[in-house]
Formats: C-alpha cells, sequence, structure tokens
C-alpha cells in the first residue's frame, strides 16, 4: 500500500475509533445519569397519549421540559430502552440536564384516538370534545409540569418536517408554560408549496411514496408500522410512467389509505386546505419562536421560510421570531449529515454542528434555564451558498435587497445585472419572438439525470446538463460574470407564454454554472442552444462545467390567477404565468454563469400534466396530449426572472 494512502486509512481508522468510543462514553453516561418513565398523558375528551420522559437522576436542581411530539412513533418502547441520544447531538441536552419528552399523537402508535392528518387548528373551542393539536399539546404540557418532579416549570417544544407542524400547534397552545418553540421544516402548506404539491402540481413520488406507507390505518394502538405497498420495479420513472394516470395509482393503493383519497377529492385549494395550513393561525404567539429550515430541502423549503414570513407579518411587535436557513437538506441539523456538502456541492465547514452550539442550544438553554446568551442569533441567521458564508440581517428579505429583472433573449441569452452606470441591458428583442418546445406526455422530462429507485436530497442542488440537452428544456444564460451576484430573497418568473392546448406545467430552475477548467479527463462540446464552449465530465468528480440548481419549482399552469379558481388557457394566446419560488441564498462567484431553465415536465416529481384543462386526478389516458409550449421575448412581451440582489 502507498504511504499516502496508508496514512490517510490510519487517520479515518483513527478518527472511526474516537467517534465509536465518544458514542460509547456518552451511552454509558445517559443511562447511568437518567431514568425513564412511560406514561398514558390523559386529553380533556379522555383519550390518553403514549408519552416517554426521560429524567435526570440529579435532584439538586430543578430542571426544564423539552417535548417532541410526532407521528412516527416514540420508539424504543419499554421502561428499559432508551432513545439514542448520543447519536445525535440531544446528548447535549442531557449533560444540560433537559428532562426530554416524547410523545406519540393522537392515533399513532401506542396513542389511543383517531390520527388526522394536519388536523385542523380550531380557534374556537368550546367543550372537551372541541380538541386539536393545539389543545393535545396544552394538555400535555399541563400534565407535565403537574406531575413530573424536579422540573422548573418552563417547557420548550421542537420537531422536524411534520413534528414541526406540532411545533407550530404548541405554539398556538397558549399554556403559560411554554416558553420556546422551534419549528423545525415545518410542515405549513401541503397545496401551495410543501411535502405533496407545489404551486398545485402534485409532488408524485414522495405523496405515493410516503402515504402507501405511512398512511395505512392503524385499528389499535402498535409499537410497529403496519407495512404497506412495496414497488417491485426499481427504476421510479419507469414503475410512474407505466402506471400512467393518477386514477391508476389510486386503484393500488384499493382505497385503503384515507387520507390518499382526500388529497384526490380535492383538486383546488378550498377550505378543507386552508384549514389545514397552520401559517392562517399564528397570531398573538407568546413563546419565544425559532423557525429552522434548510435551503435544498426538498420537502418543507417552503414552510421555513414562509412560516417565520407569516409569524412576523401577524405579531409585529410582540413576538421573539427569528430564522435560520443553512445547507441542509431535510433534517441535515439534526446529525442526519455534518452539512459539509450535499452531493458534489461543498460548503467548505460541518454547519450542522455550528447550528447546534450557536443557535439552538443557547436559544433552549436561555429561555428555559435562563443561562447564556441569545445575542448572537440575529434576526435572520443565513447561510449563502456559493460563497460558502453566515450572514446575519436585521429582517428577511434583507432591507438592502433591489430586486432587478432578467429578460430571456432570443439568443438563449439572458440579460444581468452589474454596477456600472450602463445598469441593465434591459431591453429585449424588438421583433416578435418566441423561444419554444413540445411537451411531450409520454417522455416527460426526468427531474434527476440518473436511474433512480427513489427520490434523492441531492436534486436540489443536482447537475442540470442532462436536462439542458434536451430538446423540450430551453436554456438561457447570462455571459461569465464580471463579478460576484449575491441574491436573497424570493424569485419571480414573470413570463409570457402561449400554448397549443388548455393547460399545462411550467417548471423554472436557477442554475449556477460552474467555470470550465478543461482537464484531459474531460470531452469538451459546444451547446447548440448557447453557442458557447462547454464541458462534460465521463465520470470525473470534478466541478469543472457543473450547472449547480441553484433553486427550481413548479406552477401548474391553470393556478395562473388563482389557486382556489382554475382557469383553462386558451389556445395560442399569449398569456402572463407568474411563478413565485422559494427564496434563496446564494452568491454566482465571479467566473460563473446565471443560467435559467424552463420546461413543462419534472418527472416523477411531480405528476404529468394531461395538457388538457380536466380533472388530473381522475384524468383518462385519452385525455393526455403533446403541446407546443412558446416562451416570449418581445418589448412589450418580455418574459423575465426578478432577481432579488442584494446590494
Amino acid at each position: 500500500m502507498p504511504i499516502r494512502k496508508g496514512f490517510v486509512l490510519l487517520l479515518l481508522l483513527i478518527s472511526a475509533s474516537s467517534y465509536a468510543q465518544k458514542i460509547n462514553q456518552d451511552s454509558v453516561w445517559v443511562v447511568n445519569n437518567y431514568h425513564k418513565v412511560e406514561q398514558m398523558i390523559p386529553m380533556r375528551d379522555g383519550v390518553k397519549l403514549y408519552t416517554s420522559i426521560y429524567i435526570p437522576n440529579d435532584v439538586t436542581e430543578n430542571h426544564p421540559i423539552l417535548l417532541r411530539r410526532s407521528p412516527y412513533s416514540c420508539a424504543p418502547y419499554g421502561p428499559k430502552e432508551f432513545f439514542k441520544f448520543w447519536e445525535k447531538y440531544h446528548t447535549t441536552y442531557c449533560r444540560e440536564g433537559y428532562i426530554m419528552v416524547f410523545q406519540d399523537v393522537r392515533g399513532r402508535f401506542m396513542s389511543e384516538g383517531d390520527f388526522v392528518d394536519v388536523r385542523p387548528f380550531n380557534p374556537n373551542k368550546k367543550s372537551a370534545t372541541d380538541i386539536d393539536e393545539a389543545s393535545d399539546t396544552y394538555d400535555a404540557i399541563d400534565w407535565l409540569v403537574k406531575n413530573v418532579t424536579g422540573n422548573n416549570g418552563k417547557v420548550g417544544v421542537f420537531g422536524i418536517s411534520y413534528p414541526g407542524f406540532y411545533s407550530t400547534m404548541a405554539a398556538l397552545s397558549g399554556h403559560p408554560a411554554l416558553k420556546a418553540v422551534s419549528p423545525q421544516a415545518p410542515v405549513t402548506d401541503w397545496f401551495i408549496g410543501d411535502d405533496f404539491h407545489h404551486g398545485g402540481a402534485f409532488m408524485l413520488i414522495d405523496a405515493f411514496e410516503f402515504y402507501s406507507r405511512f398512511g395505512v390505518p392503524r385499528p389499535k394502538p402498535t409499537m410497529k408500522y403496519n407495512g404497506g405497498f412495496e414497488r417491485k420495479e426499481t427504476d421510479a420513472y419507469k414503475f410512474y410512467l407505466q402506471n400512467g394516470p393518477l386514477s391508476n395509482l389510486s386503484k393500488i393503493l384499493a382505497d385503503t389509505i384515507p387520507f390518499w383519497n382526500d388529497l384526490m377529492a380535492h383538486p383546488n385549494y378550498d377550505a378543507w386546505w386552508k384549514a389545514r395550513n397552520p401559517r392562517n393561525f399564528v397570531k398573538d404567539m407568546k413563546p419565544a419562536m425559532l423557525t429552522v429550515g434548510g435551503l435544498f430541502d426538498a420537502e418543507d423549503c417552503f414552510g421555513a421560510w414562509n412560516l417565520y414570513k407569516a409569524i412576523e407579518k401577524n405579531n409585529p411587535t410582540t413576538a421573539y421570531n427569528k430564522l435560520v436557513m443553512g445547507p441542509w437538506f431535510h433534517g441535515t441539523w439534526e446529525g442526519r449529515a455534518d452539512g459539509s456538502n450535499l452531493g458534489k456541492v461543498k460548503f467548505g465547514a460541518k454547519t450542522s454542528a455550528w447550528y447546534q452550539q450557536n443557535i439552538e442550544v443557547p436559544f433552549f438553554n436561555f429561555y428555559l434555564k435562563g443561562t447564556g446568551s441569545i445575542d448572537k442569533i440575529k434576526e435572520a441567521n443565513i447561510f449563502f451558498s456559493g460563497e460558502n458564508n453566515w450572514k446575519t440581517f436585521e429582517q428577511w428579505p434583507p432591507k438592502e435587497v433591489v430586486y432587478k429583472p432578467m429578460y430571456l433573449q432570443g439568443n438563449h441569452g439572458l440579460s444581468y445585472w452589474h454596477p456600472r452606470p450602463l445598469g441593465y441591458r434591459e431591453k429585449p428583442d424588438t421583433s416578435l419572438s418566441w423561444s419554444g418546445y413540445v411537451s411531450d406526455p409520454a417522455n416527460p422530462v426526468p427531474n434527476e439525470g440518473d436511474t433512480i429507485k427513489d427520490r434523492t436530497r441531492e436534486y436540489m442542488t443536482a447537475d442540470q446538463r442532462f436536462a439542458a440537452q434536451r430538446s423540450d428544456v430551453l436554456v438561457f444564460s447570462t455571459d461569465t460574470l464580471k463579478q460576484n451576484v449575491t441574491l436573497a430573497g424570493p424569485l419571480v418568473a414573470d413570463l409570457m407564454v402561449s400554448l397549443t392546448s388548455t393547460d399545462a406545467d411550467f417548471v423554472v430552475k436557477l442554475i449556477d454554472v460552474f467555470p470550465n477548467d478543461i482537464a484531459d479527463s474531460a470531452t469538451a462540446f459546444k451547446y447548440t442552444k448557447l453557442n458557447i464552449a462547454d464541458t462534460v465530465y465521463r465520470g470525473d468528480t470534478t466541478m469543472n462545467g457543473y450547472q449547480m440548481m441553484v433553486r427550481g419549482e413548479v406552477l401548474r399552469g391553470r393556478y395562473r390567477n388563482s389557486f382556489e379558481k382554475p382557469e383553462p388557457f386558451v389556445a395560442n394566446k399569449i398569456t402572463r404565468v407568474k411563478i413565485t419560488l422559494p427564496d434563496v441564498a446564494h452568491t454566482f462567484l465571479k467566473g460563473h454563469r446565471i443560467m435559467v431553465q424552463i420546461q413543462s415536465s419534472w418527472f416523477p416529481l411531480t405528476d404529468i400534466n394531461p395538457q388538457k384543462f380536466v380533472d388530473i386526478y381522475h384524468a383518462k389516458p385519452e385525455d393526455f396530449q403533446k403541446a407546443t409550449i412558446r416562451i416570449y421575448h418581445t418589448e412589450g412581451l418580455a418574459s423575465k426572472v426578478v432577481l432579488p440582489v442584494l446590494q
């Protein structure tokens, strides 16, 4: 073995051994210094919820309570079986002396009652039978502070994803002992931007894979998942394409998943959906709030940005409301990864540990223990990819942001901003011009370049060169940037379009194109669309020519004017379509290029639009048709992407 390789292997072995030793030390410490109590806590309507309570043996001081409510199980069950705090940063809370509490929500696993997905908040509860997740949290907290010996009367709640939704509900409970809440990657709006719909388009692979298992009814309390559908076809693109319309997937589930049936029965943004959006109720917030999310979270990026904004808007003078967004996939910061990279894109540091040590633990220590300081936690604590740097702001979006349009050009160019007196090359072509493609439901654009079994985390920053080479994807790019361009806030794609059908989806992707440093292993080729040299690497791990997706989003065209009242397109009529993408915090470095890709399918991430104005959830095979899509770049009909440029 070469000396260098042997040395590296030795370092890895030493590191792994040290990590294993630390894990073992932490596990022994927790088990020796804590005891576990399992309790069925009664709710106001008599239903009892299973709760695991881990209590410090130390009786020399009173301890704060940190609660997580979840539909994903409080396992392991049994008074001698311990949650593995030591495998994540939660050991820190144990060493700080927290009473750690986990609860199965109503109707899940070992709790009694009936489960309701994203159970609506009831602001007008009048009797013991009027319950919601806020009342269940209130009752759980009330029991804990009155019955767990040695607690200091202060409670915090945290949780990621669905538990992030329950954290928001906790904040609405109004219990006086609840002092601090951290909704993390919180579920907010399952129609507009979280999990199962984006812009009204059905997020096919996530919804089906999740609900075909999670949605299986639980007839009685259990310690195990009830199983569910397992597809044998390992190629996700092939499986979903062969199954055709959504109605065929509904047949696979054979009406066994109640919430799937609900999804199919509510195709538009009606009162049923609005009742399940907690952002509609975040008023008069009493506890301190710390909303946390990932810039590259494929599931609930929308929820984190927009829950913070809703709390800020509805509690302008009363709430302590802070925002943290790191360079993370779903839940990275909990310890699911160290946050130093996502796929090939690197972020320069172990951002998960930094967040834990500098943001979350100090937040709860200050409000629940009265120790330490929160001075370093600013209003908005945001990581900027590209430059790989944390920035803090007094508000979000920052007041220093100027919204600048970048116009799509007929030569597949993109006008861009730079700080000189001439400003923008603003005007698009003066003659009627457009770029077009044919969108074929039988050959949808894949959302990933490789064959996949499941939707990956990495697609959020994945190389988009595979898509740029397709004839049904439009590509627009700036010249090489002469200096850095930093974006901080929401993007708006303002498109002038026409189509030969009555409906279509519009997918817009903002992409950071890395420079080309041609290496021996590279195969050079010329983009026919952009008329510029570029590089494709065959098995090379360098970032040369990499097209990093910074942000992508879809809008189902029928919802261009209203999510409540869909409208068909008039065939061949030029129509405006505006798409608001989730916020971006990214710096395009000097020497890079800014690229925009536009397409009308993103499969199997989203379902296939038949491109006919029909009920898509019950569409028939004959409803699916090709459509010719045109994107206009003519003066007076100028398509553009409005960027939040940080000055």
